[in-house]
């Protein structure tokens, strides 16, 4: 292409756009000549068959052209005004829609409002990985290595050391680990276990555990206080707290923990099983085991048995939201049925 050529479709391009009477006619000129496929484009792309010693007095010609062309484009849009576009039909008055707000998970509820309750005591939330290893899960709990929860029938192994946790345990541990006493924190949190799954059982749940130690003298009887404000902050204010003796490797003496039943009083009913208990719990002083295993890990006597004290508990999230909320079958709390939900918002 020539100068002339390129000068005579300049003039023709700036005619059209004199010549158009509307926004639309603009816009199709416009498409025509400046448009992702329209000359302008084209011509540039052809630049490089332009003899080299043309090239920059045509490359003056384009830009030349180009500048021209939007600019009568911008003054003549000025003039006729834009597209009017389709004009809204939303009513104003019309009253708005009412979405129903969501709730929260059983779940969910059950651990924040535990928490709050521990805060109030002094508790803080202590969080740690869902896959630990041996020491923590096991070693550190004082858990005797031919003990059959090690066993890959019960446990999730994915390597010799390595394991989705079993507990939320493992928290304390690591808790202890970096920190002197005074500890006291609470441990909310997935675990899993090669349960098979029935109304009362899951692979897949949750545990808040929590643990005090300090200096100070710390007694079984403080662990009787604390967990029996928690019933009453979190059953009502009638509810009770029985301790009967049980083992865990983890603590000495061990109890395992009741909470008077909420639906009956304490008289026998379907839920507690005539007896009008419900357990709840395990719980215990620290296993001063637990303590030197801590204290190797740490390479200190920061947690020296002969110089702290502390008591350790723990029971099931789905456990208290079944109870609290009446649920028979704790798949119910798994299966995303809204029809379930929403009789809990």
């Amino acid at each position: 292409m020539t100068l002339a050529e390129l000068d005579a479709q300049q003039a023709q391009s700036l005619g059209e756009v004199a010549a158009a009477a509307d926004a639309a006619a603009l816009e199709q000129v416009r498409i025509r000549y400046l448009g992702r496929n329209g000359s302008l484009p084209a011509i540039i792309k052809q630049m490089k068959d332009v003899p080299q010693a043309e090239r920059p007095e045509f490359g003056k010609h384009v830009q030349a052209w180009r500048m021209a062309l939007e600019g009568a484009l911008a003054e003549k849009v000025s003039g006729v005004g834009a597209v009017k576009k389709e004009e809204s039909t939303f009513d104003c008055t019309l009253p708005g829609r009412w979405f129903a707000p969501g709730a929260k998970h059983p779940v969910s509820r059950v651990i924040e409002e535990t928490a709050a309750i521990f805060s109030r005591l002094g508790f803080t939330v202590a969080d740690g990985p869902d896959i630990e290893n041996r020491f923590n899960n096991f070693t550190a709990l004082n858990t005797p290595a031919h003990h059959p929860s090690m066993d890959a029938s019960d446990t999730f192994w994915l390597t010799d050391n390595l394991l989705l946790r079993t507990q939320t345990s493992p928290v304390q541990i690591r808790m202890m680990t970096q920190y002197t006493p005074p500890v006291r924190i609470i441990t909310p949190g997935r675990t899993y276990r090669r349960d098979t799954t029935d109304a009362t059982h899951s692979a897949n749940f949750h545990q808040i555990e929590g643990l005090y130690v300090d200096t100070k003298p710390v007694s079984l009887a403080d662990l009787k206080s604390t967990l029996a404000y928690y019933a009453k902050e979190m059953m009502g204010s009638k509810a009770g707290v029985r301790f009967r003796p049980h083992f865990f490797p983890f603590t000495e003496p061990s109890v395992e923990v009741d909470f008077s039943c909420h639906v009956c009083g304490g008289k026998g009913c379907r839920v507690c099983k005539m007896s009008g208990w419900i357990e709840i719990a395990g719980a215990g002083m620290v296993d001063p085991r637990v303590y030197e295993h801590v204290n190797r890990a740490r390479g200190d006597r920061a947690y020296a048995p002969e110089a702290v004290y502390g008591y350790a508990f723990g029971f099931g999230v789905e456990r208290i939201a079944m109870i609290k909320y009446g649920i028979p079958d704790i798949r119910w709390l798994y299966e995303n049925d809204t029809r379930f939900l929403s009789q809990l918002a």
